[in-house]
């Protein structure tokens, strides 16, 4: 989601309730029938804001990528990511398992020179030992320690923005209500920090921000909910309609809908060979 050109006006409580209906059921439709392939947030200008992290992930991705010789992206999405750095190692790989992905990812990355290889969720990955010395990921689904530390050379690095813990939960729990301590805690970074070590990657930064988010109208809410699909799983607006146009009237009423999502940035680093002589 990305800054507005200009904020969304919320409508006056005064107007008519058929005025405000017929608004719900336009934004709503419209919402419905967008395309939610790829990881381009562009639809929700002017009608979702999101804070970005202070650490720059792009920005710190671009230089990481510049200086490797062989690059993975995992979980690359529709590649917009990995598409927007400047300099792309002349061996660069991504990865992706949901179809439509793919096909975007592949005709947005091939000109670049990127290789995209379709692979299932979880599974391991199709290459070999130390085959890279940069791995990425922005928002993995899951992150495979093993796998990584296994396809790193000694000294290679992965480097990861990932979602944090009760990410957008005050969304979350507006249509499924209270979640439990342990679906709260998920995701947490020192357990990945945990996780990381124990693969035998040593964590060389680990950095978490939780940030402002604003919905600022009903059809932002069902575009990130049909986007998204883990954070209302199973959602559609037909299955949703009482919950969606209560939040459409407190929308029009108090204004934008406030959450807020929580990152993390992890680095980790695989230890030098110690049998590897000096040169």
């Amino acid at each position: 989601m990305t800054e507005p050109s200009a904020p969304l006006v919320p409508s006056s409580p005064g107007r008519p309730q058929a005025s405000s209906e017929a608004r719900f059921e336009a934004l709503v439709a419209e919402a419905d029938a967008a395309p939610v392939d790829g990881w381009d947030f562009s639809w929700f200008d002017g009608r979702a804001t999101e804070e970005r992290p202070s650490w720059g992930y792009a920005r710190s991705l671009a230089d990481r990528m510049a200086r490797a010789r062989a690059a993975l992206d995992l979980d690359t999405g529709g590649g917009e990511v990995l598409a927007s750095v400047p300099v792309l190692p002349a061996l660069t790989v991504a990865t992706e398992s949901w179809p439509p992905n793919i096909a975007r990812a592949t005709a947005l990355l091939h000109p670049r020179g990127a290789a995209v290889v379709a692979v299932r969720e979880e599974s391991p990955l199709p290459f070999g030992d130390r085959a890279f010395d940069l791995v990425v990921s922005r928002h993995p689904v899951t992150t495979c320690w093993e796998e990584i530390a296994r396809v790193l050379v000694p000294g290679g690095v992965y480097f990861s923005q990932q979602v944090g813990p009760a990410s957008v939960f005050e969304l979350v729990e507006y249509f499924l209500g209270p979640r439990t301590a342990q679906e709260r805690g998920a995701r947490d970074p020192q357990r990945a920090r945990a996780a990381a070590e124990a693969a035998g990657l040593e964590v060389t930064d680990l950095r978490a921000e939780r940030l402002r988010v604003e919905f600022r109208d009903i059809g932002a809410v069902v575009h990130f909910l049909r986007k998204v699909i883990w954070m209302v799983p199973g959602f559609t607006v037909a299955g949703h309609l009482p919950r969606l146009r209560s939040l459409h009237r407190l929308i029009e009423t108090e204004g934008p809908f406030v959450a807020h999502s929580s990152r993390f940035l992890i680095e980790a680093r695989k230890p030098d060979d110690p049998s590897t002589p000096l040169r």
